[in-house]
């Protein structure tokens, strides 16, 4: 495979929530898209999401030449991948099912052309035994929901795959505004949602043991830790937690306690019983707001955050600039 290869067109397979959402920003980006879904009126949704996404895509900045327009839609998934330069797999998280599509697919494109997997929990390693020609080629872009909004996209190769498609599936996401993590040991569940699935334990118990509401915890969540995540990382944070010392005066100060706090954190059992708290409190704090009303609310702060988060970035490059 070559470097010098420019990715103008993708092909979207699978077009449901992730596999919509994808095909919404490779529009924004200005690439041809060509989607493939055999499900019932899956077109219909599809463009329907597109229209529904565009002006917060536009908000954020529309690359010149994009348009809904470049989108074709077909159910023959060898017209889809016709003349493609990447395909952006999101079929459902079946291993069997994975595994046969990727036949289909190597025996279908050339040997350059990339096939990423938006998988949240299948190993590479395991999807890429159905690429028997090239399983090179295969790498997981996992993104984080929705993929036209969040930025973060993680690479995990597989075994068979090659270091010169990580670097061109890196350099792709880049291109069009994403923020990527190698990953460089296959972990079920990658990273961000494990990350997610050891925050979530401890939520869980707590409110299921009644320490606190849905309300109070998720207040808890977003009006402590979680409005400095959306700044910096948890490593960066104990940097400045340990102030003028740095991180190695934070570790001398808290190492002992927080290990000692990791032994009272709780392990859940999502019973029937525990499983209906969890759904009564989480009512009890949606009220009577619907799914989109809050969609809508999540979007409007989302944007309003990656607006904060371009601004800082072009001061900090217009500084650098001024101060050469």
């Amino acid at each position: 495979m070559s470097d010098i290869k420019t990715i103008r067109q993708v092909a979207v397979i699978g077009t449901g929530v992730i596999g919509a959402s994808w095909t919404a920003l490779f529009l924004a980006k200005g690439l041809d898209v060509v989607a493939t879904d055999v499900a019932p009126n899956a077109e219909a949704s599809l463009r329907a999401f597109v229209d529904a996404a565009w002006p917060a895509l536009e908000r954020l900045g529309l690359t010149p030449g994009a348009s809904p327009l470049r989108l074709v839609f077909t159910t023959d998934l060898a017209e889809a991948v016709k003349d493609v330069d990447l395909v952006q797999e999101n079929g459902p998280e079946r291993l069997d099912f994975k595994q046969k599509l990727y036949g289909q697919l190597d025996g279908l494109l050339p040997p350059d052309v990339i096939i990423a997997s938006s998988s949240s929990g299948l190993a590479m390693s395991q999807i890429q035994l159905g690429a028997i020609s090239h399983p090179e080629r295969c790498v997981i872009g996992h993104p984080f929901n929705p993929p036209h909004l969040m930025p973060l996209v993680e690479i995990v190769g597989g075994a068979k795959t090659s270091e010169e498609t990580i670097r061109r599936a890196e350099k792709f996401y880049t291109s069009i505004g994403k923020q990527t993590v190698r990953i460089n040991k296959e972990l079920p569940g990658h990273v961000a949602n494990r990350l997610q699935a050891a925050l979530a334990r401890e939520v869980y118990y707590l409110v299921a043991e009644g320490v606190l509401s849905a309300a109070d915890v998720d207040t808890a969540l977003t009006y402590g830790p979680g409005l400095r995540w959306g700044i910096m990382g948890n490593m960066m944070l104990n940097h400045l937690g340990g102030g003028q010392g740095g991180i190695e005066h934070f570790l001398e100060q808290f190492a002992a306690p927080m290990t000692a706090s990791w032994k009272s954190l709780g392990s859940p059992v999502l019973t029937p019983e525990v499983q209906k708290r969890l759904i009564d409190s989480v009512h009890a704090e949606v009220g009577s707001r619907t799914v989109e009303e809050l969609e809508a609310e999540r979007d409007e702060l989302l944007l309003g955050l990656l607006e904060l988060r371009a601004k800082a970035s072009e001061g900090a490059i217009s500084g650098r600039i001024a101060a050469e």
